[in-house]
């Protein structure tokens, strides 16, 4: 056993959002019995791979505004008015006219993350908290050492070991075919690599969020856009070749963001453990998603929204993601994004939300910290049911990328292909892509951050002491469900084969903890998660 110290060495590996927002909490936690080494692979803090270059480009655009943001040392619109010109106007941005519900670059609120990242070091060390930043370290693996009470960091500088330690590692983009074959890209990050002129046909797969940002980055390498008299945005190729088809199993394109009422999307809604605890008593120990949907849901359309309230509270989930997929199934996807953006526009013009939309995201939030208590049954039910709706409607998609959409679609460069749901691309013998019976020398994977298997996760020292994450059928009582990434517990503490936790290390890298949180949110997700990594260390210090 190490004997006890008076100052315990934390490691935060990774220097993106999630490692900004519980630095946050270790500067503002008062607690001097801390040092802090934080390991990022680049040569800056804050930006992380999203709103870096890794992740992004000049084309590219947030779908967060300011007051949706987690609070931060500066408020973004202050910090927007000491930008210099210059930069704002490579960007067409006016300060004078930009307020926290606009949206930036995300190039440019990469930098302001990095700037807040750069306040809070000096925050922490105005309050005597000992912080070391290792950049351009890359980490190669993470051992636990229970014997000593440690764990060790090894990069490809050397090895440290420490008393807790946070990985914070952010997206991971696996490659399958990418760099094998020609033509072939497993994602459209960094966007450089899609930079690229096209005289024929690009392949895209899937029609979200990641697919937008390949297909502002195709739009602006192969094309340029005008806004005429009336403000209207049109695309006008350079070949007249180039198209690009998205290939979507349900058709269906984002919606346009909107005003939403609550900007922090339902932080107070999450069940109470209490609460939590009294229903999976009252459910074989499985807390009910039925109950979920009523309480996080049905009840805000009830107080909110009566008149959609009338048209479904005789709905269970299955019915009502029927109902919305239906209606949206029913409409050209085209169409179908005109009126939802005339009706964003609408929405934010009068502060009016959409309610049943920033319910469903509420919905969203509200059930992903406690996924690791429903049944494998209800887990089922989620990612069959609910996830196409809700992966459809909380995209909020900003406006500019649905002006960008609209354009290229009336230029005849954009269109939209449905394809059934065991259809795989398969490399093309000359390079490219056969994909729904069409050869395409150019295929982009833009189906989004996957969910990272426990057998794929790249530290060998984490599946040495960790376990898959799974989930018990209820009407199997002896049967579990394996799903993604690795088991922890609510406060992100990595759980071994036996549920026993490990105090030392804890898991914010949402790729690796896809399982028990199948829909995690960005910079919300981070900043909840943190709280709660938080209260482990401070209960584990305060107990040593």
């Amino acid at each position: 056993m190490r004997n006890k110290r008076d100052v315990r060495r934390i490691a935060i590996l990774g220097g993106g959002p999630s490692a900004l927002f519980i630095f946050k909490r270790l500067v503002e936690s008062g607690h001097q019995d801390f040092s802090v080494d934080i390991y990022e692979k680049s040569a800056e803090l804050g930006c992380g791979m999203p709103y870096g270059h890794d992740g992004a480009a000049d084309e590219h655009v947030t779908n967060v505004s300011g007051n949706e943001i987690p609070e931060l040392p500066n408020d973004m619109a202050d910090w927007v008015k000491k930008v210099p010109k210059d930069t704002l106007d490579k960007y067409h941005l006016d300060a004078g006219k930009f307020n926290d519900y606009k949206v930036l670059p995300r190039l440019l609120f990469g930098q302001y993350l990095c700037d807040q990242f750069k306040n809070l070091l000096h925050q922490a060390k105005e309050n005597g908290l000992n912080t070391q930043v290792y950049y351009n370290t890359s980490v190669l693996d993470i051992i636990d050492l229970p014997d000593e009470q440690q764990v060790e960091v090894r990069t490809h500088k050397g090895a440290e070991t420490y008393d807790h330690v946070i990985v914070c590692t952010g997206h991971l983009w696996p490659k399958k075919h990418e760099g094998q074959v020609t033509g072939w890209f497993d994602s459209p990050y960094p966007p450089e690599k899609i930079a690229l002129k096209a005289d024929y046909p690009v392949a895209v797969r899937g029609a979200s969020l990641t697919a937008i940002d390949a297909i502002r980055t195709l739009g602006r390498h192969n094309g340029h856009f005008e806004k005429d008299e009336n403000g209207r945005l049109h695309f006008y190729p350079e070949s007249p070749g180039f198209k690009i088809v998205m290939h979507s199993r349900n058709g269906l394109l984002p919606a346009v963001r909107f005003h939403l009422e609550d900007s922090h999307l339902g932080k107070d809604t999450v069940l109470s453990p209490e609460r939590i605890a009294a229903n999976r008593e009252a459910n074989e120990g499985f807390l009910s998603l039925d109950y979920v949907f009523e309480e996080n849901f049905k009840k805000g359309i009830r107080e909110h929204d009566p008149a959609c309230y009338d048209e479904i509270k005789d709905m269970n989930m299955e019915a009502f993601v029927d109902h919305m997929m239906t209606k949206r199934e029913a409409r050209d996807p085209f169409e179908l994004l005109k009126d939802e953006y005339a009706e964003a526009e609408r929405s934010i013009k009068t502060h009016q939300s959409v309610y049943w939309k920033e319910m469903l995201a509420i919905l969203s939030f509200a059930m992903n910290y406690p996924a690791k208590y429903f049944s494998a049954e209800d887990y089922q039910r989620i990612y069959k049911t609910l996830m196409p709706l809700i992966s459809v409607v909380i995209a909020f998609v900003p406006q500019s990328s649905a002006e960008t959409l609209m354009a290229m679609h009336e230029a005849g460069c954009l269109e939209m292909k449905v394809v059934d749901q065991d259809e795989e691309p398969e490399p093309g013998e000359q390079g490219g892509a056969d994909y729904a019976g069409v050869h395409y020398q150019l295929f982009v994977d833009c189906i989004g951050q996957p969910h990272i298997s426990f057998e794929d996760i790249p530290f060998e020292g984490l599946k040495a002491v960790g376990t898959p994450a799974r989930l018990g059928f209820r009407n199997k009582p002896d049967e579990y469900l394996t799903v993604p990434g690795l088991a922890i517990n609510d406060r992100f503490q990595l759980l071994d084969a036996y549920g026993a936790l490990n105090e030392r290390i804890y898991i914010m890298a949402v790729p690796f903890i896809g399982g028990y949180n199948p829909d995690y949110s960005g910079l919300d997700f981070s900043e909840a998660a943190s709280k709660l990594v938080l209260d482990g260390l401070l209960n584990k210090a305060m107990s040593a």
